[in-house]
């Protein structure tokens, strides 16, 4: 990246079918997404630092390491804290790596980096990310390939905030087909049970937010023939957008964008198709970690479309 290039990177446009994207190279964003000149996520300018994790592809973990510190293959690792206020290693390592170009057409863009062995990851992985627009929305793969000679702790999942129409999160409906929520602790969101979907963790019909707080993973999806699960956000007038994953993505974090900057605050709800489920490095396979062995690749893919 040049260093007269907008603080999010080189700028890719994509389009097809009434639809664009705009991708910015760090963290492999997506920056806008629209249909027919409505937004579909949260938007920000290609000269800002990216708030909030709008649109970052997340790799080689989603979501929260609890206090940085995890065990794998018999050792042990301490993760930089980049979520000081809770003590945690949030949302991976290349969010803020500037990927470089592999291809370019007018429907659709390759990235790509790699995670270099570090303290707290000795891992080396690299992460390619696609983004492809046709009629059908915004197709995207991330696949991340173990170029190291020992296994690889590893998962992924993009966060978008995803924009139904006019208003904020409190005016829109959800529709969540989860039957199991991991609750979390109060303070530090630290994952505890899985349970079944309850009182207000209960959206499996259309459901008006309101003024819940949600900022949780769910699990148990209810899927089509071919595998996929939809989790759809609309507006009152009946517009709206989807979020629909395979079985690669068994999880999906919620979270009702409550924040202390009022310009951030329910503006968009972050949908975020998961591998894994939060703290996954220490959970282990029961919660989807995947392991990377040495020259094998692992594919994960996700689609937003306007309702």
């Amino acid at each position: 990246m040049s260093t007269d290039a907008p603080l999010s990177g080189t700028q890719l446009t994509i389009s097809a079918a009434g639809s664009t994207a705009r991708i910015a190279t760090v963290g492999a964003t997506l920056r806008s997404l629209q249909h027919d000149d409505r937004d579909l996520v949260v938007p920000f300018d290609a000269d800002q630092v990216r708030p909030a994790f709008r649109g970052a592809v997340l790799a080689p973990w989603p979501n929260r390491v609890v206090d940085g510190r995890y065990t794998f293959d018999g050792d042990e690792h301490e993760l930089a804290l980049t979520e000081p206020k809770r003590s945690h290693a949030l949302h991976g390592l290349a969010a803020w790596t500037d990927f470089d170009v592999e291809s370019v057409a007018a429907d659709r863009v390759v990235l790509s980096t790699t995670v270099q062995a570090q303290e707290g990851y000795p891992f080396r992985v690299v992460v390619r990310v696609e983004y492809r627009i046709d009629a059908d929305g915004l197709h995207t793969t991330v696949t991340g390939t173990n170029t190291g000679d020992r296994p690889a702790p590893w998962g992924t999942g993009p966060h978008p905030y995803l924009v139904a129409g006019a208003g904020t999160v409190d005016d829109w409906a959800l529709t969540l087909p989860a039957a199991e929520v991991l609750e979390v602790t109060p303070d530090r969101l630290m994952p505890t049970d899985l349970v079944p979907v309850h009182d207000e963790f209960d959206l499996r019909t259309a459901t008006p937010i309101g003024t819940r707080f949600i900022d949780h993973a769910f699990t148990g999806f209810d899927r089509d023939a071919e595998g996929t699960a939809t989790i759809t956000l609309t507006a009152a007038d009946g517009h709206g957008v989807r979020m629909l994953f395979g079985t690669d993505c068994p999880w999906a974090q919620v979270h009702t964008a409550d924040h202390v900057v009022p310009e951030y605050h329910r503006v968009g709800l972050a949908v975020e198709p998961m591998t894994c489920a939060p703290d996954a490095f220490n959970a282990g396979h029961d919660r989807g970690l995947v392991v990377l062995e040495p020259g094998a690749s692992h594919p994960a893919s996700w689609t937003i479309q306007a309702v």
